[in-house]
């Protein structure tokens, strides 16, 4: 059995410190649907995080679990500071 490298309260802990920061987000909705876009960190609760995307017309969802992001299926990184 292989371990994982990180755990749930790892993860909390990296994602609240994206929090009201810009983010890029890689969804992989299965059967090689992978969806892309760059929004703010909005919200970080006890069981799930929300990003408020950049694009207005965004029809996807934004509430995502850490368990998403445990498993793979979300990735989400800090965007470079625009000074």
């Amino acid at each position: 059995m292989i371990k994982p490298t990180q755990n749930i309260q790892n993860i909390k802990n990296e994602i609240k410190n994206f929090y009201e920061k810009d983010v890029a987000v890689r969804v992989n909705l299965g059967r090689n649907k992978i969806v892309n876009f760059t929004g703010r960190l909005s919200g970080v609760y006890p069981a799930l995080f929300t990003v408020q995307p950049y694009d207005k017309n965004y029809r996807g969802k934004t509430s995502y679990a850490y368990a998403e992001v445990l498993c793979g299926s979300v990735k989400i990184k800090a965007l470079a500071d625009k000074a």
